[in-house]
């Protein structure tokens, strides 16, 4: 077995906190000289975990939960599949979204091997262009399975329905169901059955984004609207290009705005698959947080949300770092508390090394001293902590600073952080049990991300924040 340990230091070394004091991040071994660029995780019983690869095949892999991890062995499933971006266990088959269809795989003879291909759903285009990616959900609470169509090059919409995210019912009705997609990097469920994709920077999005898939809405990129004439359907708004989110989300309602903003290099650059922590405690105290993949960086961030005047928003923070290939698929066992994650550096390379990847993360039962929550407050936002805050650090308004700004909404490449403004923090309150700080800060701006810097909080035990930032995305305002 194969352990790796990884240091997240921060300014003061004698306090720093270390990742591998709370979480262990550990390869599993893959079959000898196979490619195992993985695109897709599904659990299965006895402790089974499906694997698709980009190239087409499914294997599954047995004792990737052992402590001992030499001990792990594979069995090819399937192979001449199409890019699977998406799959789940139930029933004894395996359900998969692959570029041209959403299909059902299984085993009907028992020798271990796919032997049935059934096409459930194939209503949309492809043309063979690489990027015309097809990312596919889990069920949703009424059994639908929701499935986020790439452009074309992600530039444009050469195929039908790209552009556009459709629902497939369990009798394989697809429904168009979002418009205004541009290049999804991965698709699932927060713990109310809501679901979100991440989209990532480009054409009509200045910053890569987790946004909210409310059922009619428009996600913000034009390019693909021609394609409501195929449904008779509304014509998705056509919005103005160099104008801002807010302004076209007060013009047009069904233009729903990113729920969290993922700033540019500052918090990954690719942000890929997604995963909500229903564990209760099994992975750490993130209840109902949102993990979210990161290519590029080779990390996973955290997303803590809330819903304000029907509005998602809420924070993104650093959490996990240090994979060894850029992130695409992970998956979270619920009962046993393990993270599963398998990547590939194909097409865009990532801080990680390796052309491929499939790891584990387990908690060591430690808790870091870390921001568990940031609320948005009429005047402020309301913090809350893993553990105790020094009372007179966290009420000191000089432990903390912050800067805001937007992006451009326009249809060249991508966004400068534009519209800055720095609201200055007037006083901080710290609850009784002091596990909670309310900032009241003058100068909020809706519609902006806010950066908060915490560089003079330190928990009443005297360490240092594990990640001392947080990226709150501010679409509504409370009253």
């Amino acid at each position: 077995m194969r352990t790796i340990l990884l240091s997240a230091a921060l300014a003061v070394p004698a306090l720093a906190q270390q990742q591998s004091d709370f979480y262990l991040r550990e390869e599993i071994p893959l079959p000898p000289g196979e490619v195992m660029e993985i695109s897709s995780l599904a659990l299965m019983p006895d402790e089974k975990v499906a694997v698709a690869t980009r190239r087409g095949d499914v294997w599954i892999c047995s004792g990737a939960y052992a402590d001992d991890l030499s001990e792990v062995t594979w069995q090819k499933f399937a192979h001449g599949l199409h890019e699977p971006l998406g799959m789940y266990y139930k029933d004894g088959s395996l359900f998969l979204t692959q570029r041209p269809d959403f299909s059902r795989i299984q085993d009907t003879d028992g020798d271990s091997e796919a032997d049935v291909f059934e096409t459930i759903s194939s209503g949309w285009g492809i043309s063979g262009d690489y990027h015309e990616y097809a990312f596919g959900s889990r069920p949703d609470p009424n059994g639908d399975v929701w499935i986020t169509l790439c452009l074309t090059g992600s530039f444009t919409a050469n195929s039908n329905w790209r552009g556009w995210t459709m629902r497939i019912t369990p009798e394989g009705e697809m429904i168009p169901a979002c418009s205004g997609i541009r290049s999804p990097g991965g698709i699932g469920q927060n713990a109310t059955g809501d679901m979100f994709y991440t989209d990532n920077q480009g054409l009509w999005n200045g910053s890569s984004s987790l946004k909210w898939l409310k059922p009619g809405s428009f996600q913000g990129n034009p390019t693909g609207n021609k394609f409501h004439k195929l449904a008779n359907l509304p014509a998705p708004p056509e919005v103005e290009s160099g104008s801002r989110v807010l302004a076209e989300h007060l013009k047009h309602p069904e233009f729903i705005p990113p729920a969290v903003i993922f700033p540019h290099a500052k918090i990954g650059q690719s942000p890929s698959g997604i995963e909500v922590d229903t564990s209760g405690g099994k992975f750490g105290p993130w209840d109902k947080q949102l993990y979210i993949a990161e290519q590029t960086h080779s990390q996973i961030q955290r997303v803590c949300l809330e819903k304000i005047n029907g509005i998602y928003q809420g924070a993104v923070l650093h959490f996990l770092k240090g994979f060894e290939a850029g992130l695409i698929p992970l998956r979270l066992d619920q009962e046993k508390g393990v993270l599963f994650v398998g990547g590939s550096n194909r097409g865009w390379a990532s801080r990680g090394t390796k052309p491929f990847t499939f790891e584990r993360v387990r908690p060591t039962g430690k808790t870091p001293f870390e921001i568990l929550t940031m609320h948005a407050e009429p005047d402020g936002f309301t913090l809350t902590f893993t553990e105790p805050v020094d009372e007179k650090a966290a009420a000191d308004p000089t432990s903390y600073s912050m800067e805001a700004w937007t992006y451009i909404l326009q249809k060249d490449y991508g966004s400068p952080e534009v519209d800055q403004a720095t609201p200055v923090i007037k006083k901080a309150s710290v609850s009784t049990d002091k596990k909670s700080v309310r900032l009241t800060i003058e100068g909020l701006v809706r519609g902006h991300v806010h950066q908060l810097l915490l560089p003079g909080v330190k928990s009443a035990a005297g360490g240092n924040l594990w990640h001392p930032e947080a990226f709150y995305t501010l679409n509504e305002i409370p009253k």
